[in-house]
């Protein structure tokens, strides 16, 4: 994720920050229910699915982080997507990912 921002891939900094929190999330869920986690991307579904509360920052994070989520979406999305990954919008999303990711590692 990093490296791609080094590189100024923003958009796809942000997709691989979103994968980042998703496999996490699917590590939870597994943890938390022993069984495989569902086919899903949308980070919110995934953590609740997993038994965990949240409170409505992190409900807000995990939405806007799934919104990176950019392979599949149509290409008006991914345009509009490409022009908002600014270098200052790319890396707050970073840092937010960042500390997301460690709020669920002390959960694992």
């Amino acid at each position: 994720m990093t490296d791609l921002f080094v590189t100024k891939n923003n958009h796809w900094a942000l997709f691989m920050g979103h994968l980042v929190i998703e496999k996490l999330l699917k590590a939870l869920y597994v943890k938390n229910i022993n069984d495989f986690p569902p086919l899903i991307h949308d980070l919110r579904r995934i953590i609740e699915k997993s038994g965990v509360e949240l409170s409505i920052d992190k409900q807000i994070i995990l939405d806007s982080i799934s919104r990176f989520n950019i392979n599949a979406r149509y290409d008006d999305y991914k345009q509009s997507f490409y022009h908002l990954c600014t270098d200052s919008f790319t890396s707050e999303w970073i840092e937010k990912i960042k500390d997301c990711r460690l709020w669920i590692k002390t959960m694992l």
